[in-house]
């Protein structure tokens, strides 16, 4: 199979013992996404209406700023993504609409 890769060109970062703006930015991605996972939580198991809608509020910003960053950090080809082949789509699809079919029967 050939290379399918999905990435926009990649910006050259210095390679030194300091922080640079990949790693910062990597480092941000991942802490988003942990925060999204947890505010997921908190909001499956919060059981007063108006903390409920605080909790989502920031949960929303939260999903928003990881959002962003991801964006950024694909712009700057920092962030790569795999092509899957048209059958292998097909076939997860068919297996979801099987599962869907099973469970609203």
């Amino acid at each position: 199979m050939n290379n399918q890769k999905v990435q926009n060109p990649k910006t050259e970062t210095p390679k030194t013992i300091e922080l640079n703006d990949k790693d910062m930015i990597t480092d941000l991605l991942a802490t988003e996404k942990n925060m999204n996972v947890n505010f997921a939580i908190a909001l499956n198991e919060a059981s007063n209406e108006i903390l409920c809608q605080k909790l989502m509020e920031c949960a929303n910003q939260i999903r928003n700023a990881q959002r962003s960053l991801y964006e950024l950090s694909f712009a700057k080809g920092w962030y790569t993504l795999e092509k899957k082949e048209t059958q292998k789509i097909t076939e997860a699809y068919t297996e979801h609409q099987t599962c869907i079919t099973e469970l609203s029967a």
